[in-house]
């Protein structure tokens, strides 16, 4: 178990300006993110309960101060994507040590975020620091007692769970201000909401 930050913690060496993040929220599992989180990154950690700690990445680092007219785009590529259902239960480790869940299908994750960076192409996803894009939901970071295993082993009858994808965050993601600036529903509505 981890007290410390790990050195691949955003909140070590450097000074947190914040960012935004298009992400699917995954409340089934918000919790459990959240107990892990607190070990070796609590700073991050939201007060907003509407915050998804547990979260498919759509879109991130963002546009940092977003525009009437770039919100009203994530409006539209919501409201014209539907609602989808998808299984959480297979776990992996990115080269980065980065444990995580792979939704499935995760047809529906890449098609909005081929969306999202169509309409904003200067915003790769993780700023171009992958090749791929693989939707996920993060989990933990290998370390010191800290492997799949182990992660598979806390998570217990949590997985398998099947989830749905109903809407898209705007999330502010900096130490001590985590919090949701906007949300819209897939198929619906084109107005944000902070939920």
């Amino acid at each position: 178990m981890r007290t410390t930050p790990s050195p691949d913690s955003p909140s070590v060496g450097h000074v947190d300006h914040g960012h935004t993040v298009l992400a699917v929220p995954v409340p089934a599992l918000d919790d459990f993110v959240r107990q892990r989180t607190v070990l070796y990154d609590e700073a991050y950690l939201a007060e907003d309960p509407h915050f998804g700690q547990a979260h498919v990445t759509v879109l991130g680092p963002w546009v940092r101060e977003p525009r009437a007219e770039d919100l009203a785009m994530i409006a539209r590529i919501a409201a014209a994507a539907e609602p989808f259902d998808y299984l959480l239960a297979a776990t992996g480790v990115f080269p980065n040590g980065i444990i995580h869940l792979v939704p499935d299908p995760a047809a529906p994750f890449q098609a909005l975020t081929k969306q999202a960076w169509d309409a904003f192409p200067d915003h790769p996803p993780y700023a171009g620091a992958f090749a791929g894009v693989t939707p996920h939901l993060t989990l933990d970071a290998v370390g010191p007692g800290v492997d799949e295993a182990h992660v598979r082993d806390l998570l217990g009858d949590r997985i398998p769970v099947t989830c749905r994808a109903d809407r898209v965050q705007l999330q502010w993601w900096q130490a001590g201000h985590c919090h949701v600036k906007g949300a819209w529903p897939l198929g619906g509505a084109t107005t944000g909401d902070r939920s």
